[in-house]
């Protein structure tokens, strides 16, 4: 276990980019836990993302993911997070105060060949709404809410890991 880590450290990105896989092998590094919010929502909710997502909407969806972000409260603790969560200011500066944000970075190229059905990842988009899209939209506020920005492109996962845990700890 590492002295001298940030409280908590929040994965945030683009989805396929890792944060669940990163998250467990950082955790497992630095001796903490680890809780991914999409989980946690599927957990709530009873349902599967995209389920949700067909059966409520998107608005109720943002909603219960807002309100599982906002009720993250453990500590040593390593959280990835739904693509989505930077949707929320409220959910993003909740976790702002609970520790360490860490943008996890890919190209849009990488990324869109590891999700090819959004749908069945229950990826958060407005209809008509293309991957590329998505990028465009939300890359700049991962960016915004960002303390540190990990570059993962044609890196391993334990690699990120390593990355990232060199920026958070001291």
């Amino acid at each position: 276990m590492r002295e001298n880590c940030a409280r908590n450290i929040i994965l945030i990105g683009m989805p396929g980019v890792g944060k669940s896989t990163v998250g467990v092998l950082l955790a497992k590094r630095l001796g903490y836990h680890f809780v991914d919010s999409d989980l946690l929502l599927q957990a709530q909710a009873e349902s599967r993302l995209r389920e949700i997502i067909l059966s409520r909407g998107l608005e109720t969806f943002r909603e219960l993911e807002e309100n599982v972000l906002c009720g993250l409260k453990e500590d040593r603790t390593v959280y990835a997070t739904g693509g989505s969560a930077i949707y929320s200011e409220r959910a993003m500066h909740h976790l702002q105060a609970l520790g360490k944000i860490v943008f996890i970075d890919a190209p849009l190229d990488i990324l869109a060949a590891r999700v090819r059905d959004m749908d069945a990842r229950g990826v958060v988009v407005d209809p008509g709404q293309s991957y590329a899209d998505l990028f465009k939209l939300r890359h700049p506020l991962y960016r915004q809410y960002a303390d540190v920005i990990i570059e993962s492109g044609g890196h391993s996962a334990e690699e990120v890991a390593g990355r990232i845990e060199e920026h958070v700890c001291v």
